[in-house]
């Protein structure tokens, strides 16, 4: 392509690189590479599926084992932490090669750490497994972490084939469905797990993941995605390009502040993270918990479902504010009373919105930022956005354990709780919900705001039109 050449529809070169026909939208039409992305987001449905169940099955495990809030919530933070270290090189490599080839690369090294996890569980016994102080816990958790964490770099590069299969006017629409896909995934696996711990344990468990992830495996080398001729033309360098990746962020106005406040939300959400399952588990035995938790999962669905069908409005980030500000009041109340109905119903609803945010953030991002550097934005991102959930879930955890909930059980402490949140053995919890939801509530009231918020809109807005003229058919003459 000569500097005189313009780009394929749909893909916008970045400043100071050209594009060698990387990308060819025109040939097949959009029905058609509709169909491929929806087989690409099946492929990926089912290896979230696995990996989630594992992760959950885990979880559920340990904490059912040991009774330790301190234990799920370091090794909840730890995959949160993993992924925010890794993210960078995912992105770096999604902008590198290939979306496919760097699909399969993950896929086929979860399978390889899960065979390795399900060697370990065989050869060690289950009492040296479970002790916390011996390394072989932590050896065995880290094993699937690293396979689950490594599965992630797929939905870095899924987030990409959006800007390469879909037309700009249909990404929300398509990032709902990716909302669908997550929800899916959360009521699969919150019923596998509860149901395979309860009743397989956690051997067969480790046996159900192999044989869905070698499956995913073999079929996502059945698919194909010609419209990617070569990987497109990128600055990208190495296998951990911080620096590409940060100045790809800080060309375009404010983004650089809308990842900072998804990354502040994200360690308000590291609350929920580090506490959701032992406050579940103390109400409903295992097998029900995966079951309630299903049911409130199908809230994924349902936003999924909005978004595909309506779209995120004229100005996504105003759509992202106002899910995260209903969030807030959600996460204060849903625990202010110990009922189950209300539990799940505050589940349902506060997973209803959670598609919103997400898709709203990858159709900005998609938008305003060039496909050869989206890899590194979108790992950026994760990046930020990972690490503050495990910050906050090694510092609630261990303070919950040692000093919220021993308070709030005590005659004391029960009693000065009662007014505002009833009676029970997770008011603990409870209170510490109730205060993370007004914070968020305030973070999303102050983000209102600010000059970034509007310059981003201003962008988005900008970038939106310029796509929907380029788009558009020539005029016919008369």
């Amino acid at each position: 392509m000569t500097e005189h050449e313009s780009a394929p529809a749909g893909v916008a070169a970045a400043p100071g690189l050209t594009d060698p026909n990387a990308i060819d939208t025109s040939l097949r039409s959009p029905a058609q590479r509709s169909r491929t992305f929806a087989g690409i987001l099946v492929n990926t449905a089912l290896a979230n599926i696995t990996t989630s169940y594992l992760w959950f099955a885990l979880t559920f495990w340990v904490y059912l084992e040991t009774r330790n809030v301190i234990a799920t919530g370091v090794v909840g933070g730890a995959y949160m932490l993993l992924i925010a270290l890794s993210s960078i090189s995912f992105g770096t490599f999604v902008d590198r090669y290939r979306k496919l080839a760097v699909m399969r690369f993950a896929a086929g090294f979860t399978l390889v750490m899960f065979v390795l996890s399900g060697v370990m569980f065989l050869m060690i016994p289950t009492a040296r497994l479970l002790d916390l102080t011996q390394p072989w816990f932590w050896i065995f958790t880290m094993v699937i972490l690293i396979g689950a964490v490594v599965e992630n770099m797929r939905n870095i590069a899924l987030s990409t084939t959006v800007t390469i299969l879909i037309d700009p006017d249909r990404r929300a629409n398509a990032n709902g469905l990716v909302g669908m896909v997550q929800g899916l995934m959360f009521i699969v696996t919150s019923v596998l797990s509860g149901l395979s711990i309860g009743l397989l344990g956690m051997g067969w468990t480790i046996v159900v993941s192999l044989v869905l992830t070698a499956l995913a495996f073999v079929h996502l080398l059945t698919l194909r995605m010609p419209e990617e001729v070569r990987a497109a033309a990128s600055d990208a360098h190495g296998g951990f390009d911080l620096r590409g990746s940060l100045a790809a962020v800080l060309a375009i106005a404010g983004l650089f502040a809308l990842i900072l406040f998804s990354t502040f939300n994200n360690f308000i959400g590291g609350v929920y993270m580090a506490l959701m399952d032992p406050y579940g588990l103390e109400m409903f035995p295992v097998e029900l918990w995966g079951t309630f938790f299903a049911v409130g999962s199908t809230g994924l669905l349902v936003g999924g479902a909005l978004i595909g069908k309506f779209g995120l409005g004229s100005n996504p980030l105003r759509t992202l504010l106002i899910a995260v500000l209903l969030m807030g009041f959600l996460g204060a109340v849903f625990t202010l009373r110990e009922w189950a109905w209300l539990y799940v119903a505050g589940i349902w609803l506060y997973l209803v919105l959670i598609p919103f945010v997400e898709a709203a953030e990858q159709t900005v991002i998609q938008q305003v930022v060039p496909l050869p550097r989206q890899g590194r934005v979108f790992g950026f991102a994760m990046a930020f956005e990972s690490a503050a959930a495990p910050i906050t879930a090694f510092l609630i955890a261990p303070i919950a354990q040692v000093w919220i909930i021993p308070y709030a059980r005590s005659a004391e402490g029960a009693a000065q709780l009662a007014p505002l949140l009833g009676e029970g053995v997770s008011r603990g919890i409870a209170l510490v919900f109730l205060v993370a939801g007004i914070i968020m509530i305030a973070a999303a009231l102050l983000a209102f705001l600010t000059p970034v918020y509007r310059r981003v809109s201003a962008t988005y807005a900008q970038a939106a039109a310029e796509a929907q003229e380029t788009a558009a058919p020539p005029p016919v003459d008369e």
